[in-house]
């Protein structure tokens, strides 16, 4: 199979063009883009999304979700929705344009707003994920962060979103061709990766070039991956180190600015499409290729060869052919990599997974060199040091009246006490007082005042410091974006003092458990509101015939067996 290295249709108007319309843009109704719109914007301008014109229309969504094509016909797995606030499209009429703004508020196109409704999210989680389970980070992703309106219509490209890192290594569908057609390349495997590459990944894709007879397009995605992946600009001067283990003349590096869904055989179907776009011929699928992990169940959401058969079924009609990614592993004897179906009888067999490796980062244990590069091994440590020079939070959750304050200041008494990171305690009190001073006591108000503490704790945790938080924080889908936001830098420690409602009341030193009955305040936790007891914290802690001391023990306890800190 030889590309076809045309130049593809982008959806940009020319500079002049774009000039006026800049102007005339900035008279329009406004939407600030999140940064998940702000990839899928790129990648419908720049022709990656390709035969997409925009933002799904309403019947386009619904037969995406349902058959996997527009209603034209066209292959597409996978929802391409502007999704916004009920407030935000209150202000919108149909048939009018729309500025589409980044986070600097730059216009980066206009949008036609054909069709504007409210989508049946659990019905395209069911569709598209496989299952409304909000374990999944894209179902999670649906109920708990995005819009609850969708937009869709056609987009005006005015300006490319600006890249300040890595310039030289991001290349368009059609920078990619040209770099194709100068280089005299006709058939190009991609090799798709969120991860840092190891030796096992380098003979893969070593094996996947010899077996097409093609050159190598290292393709890793640098838009927003699955929560606590190592972060793009690791991955990239890791894939960085390793380059020159590769023919220069036979292999390429390019950055793409995607959003996974990790969603599987959709996905895979959909990174496909996407590569042909590039103007590739060859596409490497992994074995559980996009996969999130596990359920809330606790198995797989896919099975591990779903992506390959979905994308085997579809790929003459994609014009891209599916090279089987073959579970690479280490053969002791041979000293090499094998295939794990080809290893030779009676061999030791060698193999670190991810969560090993994770492991042996946190603890500062040694990686050996037939797992990976030297190089690759130094950029992850100067990023991840061991546990115990990390920074984390700690998180305690339970009513009002249920001892979290005192527990969280004797620890951080503590914490002080054995010294070598600075701590800090974000009680609900002190966080009222400097953060939230203008917020009231609504749920929208108590969701933002907890974020705001998840914010202030990632960026303590993000410089190395301990963060104690100490709110009611009485909603799950609220407590997991703070992990997500914490886990991006460090550990987080989720303690859940587990005093009962009845223990809070009759301790009630403030009097608001008695204002609650009266009803003169409304939306109290365990009274009137609900509260989400966490299923699966790090700790519980009993408080009632506990003292104070012992609490805060039971914690340091549980820092210590984690690492954190020196025993």
């Amino acid at each position: 199979m030889a590309s076809n290295l045309a130049p593809i249709p982008e959806l940009y108007v020319s500079y002049e063009s774009a000039q006026k319309l800049k102007v005339e843009a900035g008279t329009l109704v406004s939407h600030d883009l999140t940064p998940r719109q702000i990839c899928d914007l790129e990648l419908l301008m720049n022709g990656g999304f390709n035969p997409l014109k925009g933002f799904l229309s309403e019947a386009d969504y619904d037969s995406v979700v349902e058959t996997m094509r527009t209603q034209d016909g066209a292959l597409w797995p996978m929802p391409i929705t502007l999704d916004v606030s009920e407030k935000f499209a209150e202000t919108v009429e149909l048939g009018q344009d729309i500025a589409l703004r980044d986070q600097e508020g730059v216009i980066l196109a206009t949008m036609t707003v054909t069709d504007k409704w409210v989508p049946n999210k659990s019905r395209e989680a069911e569709k598209v994920f496989g299952a409304d389970d909000s374990a999944h980070p894209a179902v999670n992703y649906l109920h708990n962060h995005a819009g609850n309106v969708y937009l869709g219509g056609p987009v005006t490209g005015i300006q490319q979103p600006v890249h300040y890192d890595f310039k030289a290594r991001r290349d368009t569908p059609n920078e990619l061709r040209a770099y194709f057609r100068k280089m005299g390349w006709q058939r190009i495997v991609a090799f798709q990766t969120r991860n840092p590459l190891h030796r096992a990944h380098q003979e893969l894709t070593f094996r996947a070039a010899r077996e097409a007879q093609a050159n190598l397009l290292i393709h890793p995605v640098v838009g927003m991956t699955k929560p606590g992946d190592v972060d793009h600009f690791t991955r990239v001067r890791c894939y960085e180190a390793v380059l020159d283990k590769y023919p220069s003349s036979t292999t390429h590096l390019s950055l793409l600015n995607l959003a996974m869904r990790m969603g599987g055989p959709r996905e895979a179907l959909w990174h496909a499409l996407i590569r042909k776009n590039h103007g590739l011929t060859h596409f490497i699928v992994g074995r559980d290729h996009a996969g999130p992990g596990k359920n809330s169940q606790g198995e797989d959401f896919y099975g591990p060869y779903d992506a390959q058969e979905l994308v085997r079924q579809h790929q003459e009609e994609i014009g891209i052919e599916m090279v089987d990614f073959k579970h690479m592993v280490y053969v002791q004897e041979k000293a090499q990599y094998y295939p794990i179906d080809e290893v030779p009888e009676g061999s030791t067999v060698l193999n670190i997974s991810g969560t090993e490796l994770r492991r042996r980062l946190a603890e500062g244990l040694e990686i050996p060199e037939w797992f990976s590069f030297p190089e690759v091994v130094r950029e992850l440590r100067r990023t991840s040091p061991e546990r115990s020079k990390q920074g984390f939070t700690v998180f305690f959750t339970g009513f009002s009246g249920s001892g979290k304050s005192t527990i969280a200041n004797a620890l951080m008494v503590k914490l002080m006490e054995m010294g070598g990171r600075p701590v800090t305690l974000l009680d609900g009190d002190i966080v009222r007082k400097n953060l939230s001073s203008e917020l009231g006591f609504s749920k929208e108000h108590r969701d933002l005042n907890i974020r705001r503490i998840g914010y202030v704790a990632s960026e303590i945790t993000k410089n190395g410091g301990i963060a104690i938080c100490a709110p009611i924080a009485p909603y799950a889908a609220t407590r997991r974006a703070v992990r997500e936001d914490v886990e991006n830098f460090g550990a987080f420690i989720e303690v859940h003092v587990a005093t009962s409602i009845e223990e809070c009341e009759r301790r009630d030193r403030k009097g608001l458990y008695k204002l609650a009955r009266e009803g003169k305040i409304k939306e109290f936790t365990g009274i009137s509101d609900p509260y989400d007891v966490p299923e699966s914290p790090e700790l519980r802690v009993e408080t009632e015939g506990t003292d104070v001391d012992n609490c805060a023990h039971q914690v340091i306890l549980k820092l210590e067996q984690m690492g954190l800190i020196a025993g």
